[in-house]
């Protein structure tokens, strides 16, 4: 793993935070416990029974009131012991689910709090990967393996308590004999592995070149390519039946070894059975039982070494998960000197090992005050806006900033949802009053009165679309919602049309009323209603101060501003 990789964690971390969110559920696994071993204890009734009529038999003091009391006995057992376990199975498997939703909402909770160029250096496919894919194998082990572990964890200690009341040396020799399984799950698990990697592998080539064939078929056709792509398909095909043979024969080596197991458990219990019969400390039914209990042991275990390949994903499914939910949340490091809301001290950053994209950079941004950073396409103004709101960390020198911080870029999102659960995402609690409020703050009043069903219609994915300026005047209405104390516009009315671009500036500026802002300014209308201005080359500041004495000083801005203001005045004309 890589140091750009989001963690994994390790089998006891996994393990602390599962019994961690198993809080509330305890009594509910007390209860399992009880009840699995409860209802087990119940199975053994059978074998203690089959063996006392037998015993009775060679007594020749078995009529017909003890063939009914045993029979009695089978029939009662077997009815409480199902009932026993399905009640365990479905009682573990309501706390398996329970722990695992509460996971999942901490999984999606952590996950939506990761700095940004965390999730981008691990690659975004690993976390939706860890939300998703993870989630589902897990979920998934649920129905096969909780029933097994359960019933082969209570079958395996009651077994050889029942054995060992019965005689100890029956107790002893299968525990000297339950290695042999330990052996061969080991093999299973070294062998077992690469070898269905690769079925999968030559599956997912010979899927390939199937798909290949298929999408470039007038390709094939116009080139006469038909019989070379044949035989690239057959040569898939036969790499995977090759594959497939070699997996089944896996498992029936598996196999063998676990009848070589069963084989060994009988005959040991067959041996101790005969020694303690010739030495009068058992009885035939003594042994019967004893050799009835491992027959009933036997198929619980041989189901356990079949599902620990699906046992094996899941806990690696789980390891991943954890690993993000115990990920250290970032600091938020705050302005400490007084009046100033963001403090940057000889910021650098590059992306990678690539040049610095940010070089030097010192900036104060005073509290309540609008900043506007301005500069040709490459200069690191987006890059500057990023590192200020904690996407990225700086390659080198400190960043402060108020921990409300919010940014909004020029790809404002619509959620598939209504209007009012696109609004209330950065205020859940907010009333409809409030959010008509932020609405007519933003100018997007007139947007209700547009939409089909208000607050209640459906946006995106199918529903009613809005342009791109009702999508920015949405997201700065859920800029006034969440009431940042720092609040940073990307470029936020970039993509406005002209006509939309006055109606955004004076959304933003009222979006801005009474808080702290940072403007990338893509029109210099914008930077000029700033209190100061900041003008960006290269990635260094080489102009600021107010957009007065910029233009009076005559520099790059005031030539920039110049050019906007004949740019504006032949639009006016036209």
């Amino acid at each position: 793993m890589t140091d750009d990789a989001l963690p994994i964690a390790g089998d006891r971390e996994t393990a602390r935070e599962v019994w961690r969110l198993s809080r509330g559920h305890r009594v509910r696994l007390a209860a399992v416990v009880v009840l699995g071993v409860v209802s087990t204890a119940i199975d053994l009734i059978g074998p203690v029974a089959i063996g006392f009529l037998i015993d009775r038999v060679q007594e020749r003091t078995a009529d017909l009131g003890t063939v009914l009391t045993v029979t009695a006995a089978l029939v009662v057992s077997a009815v409480l012991g199902a009932i026993g376990t399905a009640a365990t199975i479905v009682l573990a498997t309501r706390a398996y689910h329970a722990i695992l939703a509460g996971l999942r909402e901490r999984l999606v909770a952590r996950a939506l709090t990761l700095p940004q160029h965390r999730v981008e250096r691990a690659g975004t496919g690993d976390l939706i990967s860890r939300s998703s894919d993870d989630v589902t194998a897990v979920a998934d082990a649920a129905p096969v393996v909780v029933p097994v572990v359960t019933a082969t964890a209570f079958s395996i200690v009651v077994s050889l308590g029942g054995l060992a009341a019965l005689e100890w040396p029956y107790a002893v020799a299968l525990a000297v004999v339950l290695p042999v399984y330990g052996l061969a799950l080991r093999w299973y698990l070294r062998t077992g592995p690469a070898v269905y990697r690769a079925e999968r592998a030559a599956m997912s080539a010979r899927a390939q070149q199937i798909v290949e064939s298929q999408r470039g078929y007038a390709t094939v056709l116009g080139f006469g390519l038909g019989e070379q792509r044949h035989h690239a398909v057959m040569t898939a095909s036969w790499s995977v039946a090759v594959q497939a043979l070699r997996a089944r024969t896996v498992q029936s080596m598996f196999n063998t070894r676990l009848n070589l197991g069963e084989c060994l458990s009988l005959a040991v219990i067959l041996v101790v059975g005969f020694v303690l019969i010739e030495a009068g400390t058992s009885t035939v039914g003594g042994a019967t039982t004893a050799m009835l209990l491992v027959l009933r042991l036997l198929g619980p275990v041989n189901q356990l070494m079949f599902v620990v390949d699906t046992l094996q994903s899941a806990l690696a499914s789980l390891n991943r998960m954890v690993g993000v939910v115990t990920t250290a949340a970032p600091d938020t490091p705050a302005a400490s000197r007084t009046g100033t809301a963001v403090e940057l001290r000889k910021v650098e950053f590059r992306y990678g090992d690539g040049p610095l994209v940010l070089d030097d950079i010192t900036l104060d941004i005073p509290a309540g005050q609008r900043v506007a950073v301005v500069g040709p396409s490459g200069a690191g103004k987006t890059t500057l806006a990023a590192v200020i709101a904690g996407i990225h960390p700086p390659a080198a020198g400190t960043v402060k900033r108020p921990e409300r911080t919010v940014m909004i870029t020029q790809e404002a999102h619509v959620f598939a949802g209504t209007l009012r659960e696109n609004l209330t995402l950065t205020a859940p609690d907010a009333t409809d009053d409030l959010l008509r409020a932020a609405l007519e703050v933003t100018g997007a009043a007139g947007l209700l009165d547009r939409l089909p069903d208000g607050l209640d219609t459906d946006l995106g994915g199918g529903g009613h679309e809005l342009t791109a300026a009702q999508a920015q005047q949405v997201a700065l209405a859920r800029l006034v919602l969440a009431d940042p104390e720092l609040a940073i516009f990307d470029e936020a009315a970039a993509e406005a049309g002209s006509t939309d671009a006055t109606l955004l500036d004076r959304a933003a500026d009222a979006a801005l009323a009474g808080r702290t802002g940072l403007v990338i300014a893509h029109r210099l209308s914008q930077a000029a209603a700033c209190d100061l201005v900041v003008l960006m080359e290269h990635g260094r500041i080489t102009e600021r101060g107010t957009h007065a004495e910029l233009v009076a000083a005559g520099g790059v801005y005031a030539g920039l501003w110049a050019a906007w203001e004949a740019g504006r005045d032949v639009r006016m004309v036209g």
